[in-house]
């Protein structure tokens, strides 16, 4: 500050961290496993998809929608854990990625929705600690209510809605 000169206040909004939130829903039972994380890497996603394994102990095979992203892989499996453990977690996920261009036609996008506007607000969250525990506390009102996703949009209103060039074009890029 020089001399003879106000002092300057900057009302820009200063990042104090981040933090990333799996949306984990089973749309048809109102199972809600949605967790936060610190992050979004490869050993976080490695975690859930464990998470998820152990919330469905007796099933042979768990199908997962995911988005796009680099560390929804079964490589990521791999590296937090090694081969030789990965293939009996792996071997239980069947991974469906959705449209590069058409993730919102999925119920994670639904999920993120209700939680961005239920859970989260316009507050500003000030620890991850917070974060986990009002996400903690959604899930459980969420899963009382049973709230399902009633997700009806098939191929079929895909080609309809988009036109069957647009539509054909999205998925032969997966």
């Amino acid at each position: 500050m020089r001399r003879g000169k106000p002092r300057r206040i900057d009302y820009e909004y200063v990042r104090r961290g981040t933090a990333n939130i799996f949306c984990i829903v089973e749309p048809k039972t109102g199972r809600h496993l949605t967790h936060a994380t610190e992050d979004r890497t490869r050993p976080s996603f490695a975690l859930t998809a464990e998470r998820i394994s152990r919330a469905y102990p007796h099933a042979s095979r768990i199908h997962l929608v995911l988005g796009n992203l680099n560390t929804h892989t079964p490589a990521s499996l791999i590296k937090a854990f090694g081969a030789q453990r990965d293939r009996a977690l792996a071997s239980r996920f069947e991974f469906h990625h959705t449209p590069k261009h058409a993730s919102w036609l999925n119920a994670a996008e639904i999920e993120a929705s209700l939680v961005s506007r239920e859970c989260l607000g316009r507050n500003r969250i000030p620890t991850l600690a917070e974060l986990r525990r009002r996400v903690r506390q959604w899930n459980a009102a969420a899963d009382r209510a049973r709230r399902t996703i009633n997700w009806t949009f098939t191929v079929r209103d895909a080609e309809r809605v988009f036109g069957s060039r647009w539509f054909n074009r999205i998925v032969s890029e997966h």
